[in-house]
């Protein structure tokens, strides 16, 4: 495509003009489920470097996709969406519903991604479904390197859950560890947390309560149930 786009006045062609530049898109669902700062809109982009993030971001607000905010007492830079780009969340998720409907299963899971696939897990964790207490669920995926194997999930009424890739130091609830195709076959709605844990590709040892219960505290992917 020429620097000056499709050349055509065709509504559609337009369209892509604005949303066609490499993880535009990404960026966008990323916001809508609530990233407002950098590092965390990059820990949903993990593939783009932040100087490519930094670039596309000053695009899509100069295309009034994306609107940022300077706190002026902390300095802190917020990225929120504007009402333009929010007309379009409705019609990202259909193409995400299509997407799931329509490219093979096999095709989707050669592109693992642990970080990231625990980065959305994250916010599916329902903690009104644990105890009314600090509880620490930690992800091992034993066949990535050492450094880049363990997750922890901290999950306490009333916060958010956080995600650590470091180990925070608390007791363990829950020990869980899985096959990372296993586990994201399961998010993704090819298959069933019940099917890979019976298959042996996901074991669960520690608080027997939560281990039970995890159908009920671990969601799914939006698309799981497309």
């Amino acid at each position: 495509m020429s620097s000056d786009g499709y050349n055509q006045y065709c509504p559609v062609a337009k369209a892509c003009e604005v949303l066609e530049p490499r993880w535009t898109l990404l960026l966008l669902c990323e916001m809508w489920s609530g990233s407002t700062r950098f590092n965390e809109i990059r820990r949903g982009v993990p593939g783009m470097s932040p100087s490519l993030m930094s670039k596309r971001l000053r695009e899509m607000e100069a295309k009034g996709l994306v609107a940022r905010t300077e706190n002026p007492s902390t300095g802190d830079i917020n990225y929120t969406t504007t009402t333009v780009a929010d007309e379009l969340e409705p019609i990202v998720l259909e193409l995400g519903k299509w997407a799931h409907r329509n490219v093979d299963a096999e095709v989707t899971l050669e592109n693992l991604d642990a970080k990231l696939l625990m980065w959305n897990m994250r916010r599916k964790i329902n903690i009104n479904a644990l105890p009314a207490r600090r509880s620490v669920i930690e992800f091992t995926y034993p066949e990535l390197p050492k450094d880049e194997q363990n997750f922890w999930l901290i999950a306490k009424p009333g916060t958010p859950v956080d995600l650590c890739s470091l180990d925070p130091g608390h007791d363990v609830d829950l020990f869980v560890s899985a096959d990372l195709k296993a586990m994201t076959s399961a998010w993704i709605g090819c298959s069933t947390l019940r099917a890979e844990i019976s298959r042996g590709k996901i074991s669960l040892i520690g608080d027997m309560s939560i281990a039970a219960s995890i159908d009920s505290w671990l969601g799914r992917s939006t698309f799981a149930e497309c």
